[in-house]
């Protein structure tokens, strides 16, 4: 084999590679790209719980510590974060990225990284919709987590047409096995976000569900402190991240090899 082969295929001679078959070092090829925007809730904005004995259980966003930012430290990127704990594709849209500037063309990224989902769907309960809720018009979009998370992709990609768009799956966790709602919940948007992949250009699926491992007893013992992740959680997180899209972009070389084009003004026709 080829030396070029083994690093787009490197087992491509035994069984087909997964995508966290190989654990990047330093981001691999996400590195590519050198603005990356994370639209995410509280488990990309670092949240971390505090809990004592004079003091009620609380929360706080530590974006020091968020896998975006250890996203950063690994690839070299700039890379926004525009996550917060609590937040749903809903507000996002309606007030939060209007309020905070995040359409703002000043802050387009080569990449969006979107990981929404679990507050929609399992704490407000919206309905998940499907592809009938999209307009070409985002602003007619119906309202439902489907409406309004394309809406998040479409206005991005006016931002940024030639950006990259990674949709992240909700990964299994221990707390579906006593809340089967949540695991259908998170199979659905698993469903949906692979229907928006193919719906816009340009997009793919992070699909931790499928490949991270499970979120089990000795997982949150090591990576957990409460209902979310700790830094070493979070670090990992980044890790994943990163090994993913190494993964996207090795296995789609055509569909990703004018990535670095993205926000010049150039192009190669």
């Amino acid at each position: 084999m080829r030396t070029f082969d083994r690093i787009l295929q490197p087992n491509k001679e035994s069984e087909p590679e997964k995508p966290l078959d190989r654990i990047v070092s330093g981001g691999g090829f996400a590195s590519v790209f050198r603005t990356v925007a994370v639209i995410g809730d509280s488990l990309s904005a670092g949240d971390m719980e505090t809990m004592g004995k004079a003091n009620p259980r609380d929360f706080h966003d530590l974006y020091s510590i968020s896998w975006p930012a250890y996203y950063a430290a690994m690839t070299g990127a700039t890379v926004y974060n525009f996550s917060r704990g609590n937040m749903t594709a809903s507000e996002y849209c309606d007030s939060y990225a209007d309020a905070m500037g995040y359409w703002d063309k000043s802050k387009a990224a080569m990449a969006y990284i979107i990981a929404l989902g679990c507050n929609d769907l399992d704490e407000f309960k919206q309905p998940a919709g499907d592809l009938g809720d999209i307009h070409a018009d985002c602003r007619l979009n119906n309202a439902t987590f489907a409406g309004h998370y394309s809406k998040v992709i479409q206005r991005y990609k006016d931002v940024q047409p030639d950006a990259a768009f990674f949709l992240v799956t909700i990964p299994r966790d221990l707390e579906e096995l006593e809340k089967p709602e949540f695991a259908a919940n998170h199979d659905r948007h698993r469903e949906l976000l692979y229907s928006l992949a193919d719906k816009f250009t340009n997009t793919y699926v992070i699909d931790l569900r499928e490949y991270a491992p499970f979120y089990g007893d000795d997982f949150r013992k090591a990576f957990f402190v409460g209902g979310h992740m700790n830094s070493q959680g979070y670090y990992l997180t980044a890790k994943m991240i990163c090994s993913f899209i190494d993964y996207i972009v090795r296995h789609n070389p055509d569909k990703l090899r004018l990535a670095g084009y993205a926000g010049t003004g150039l192009s190669y026709v």
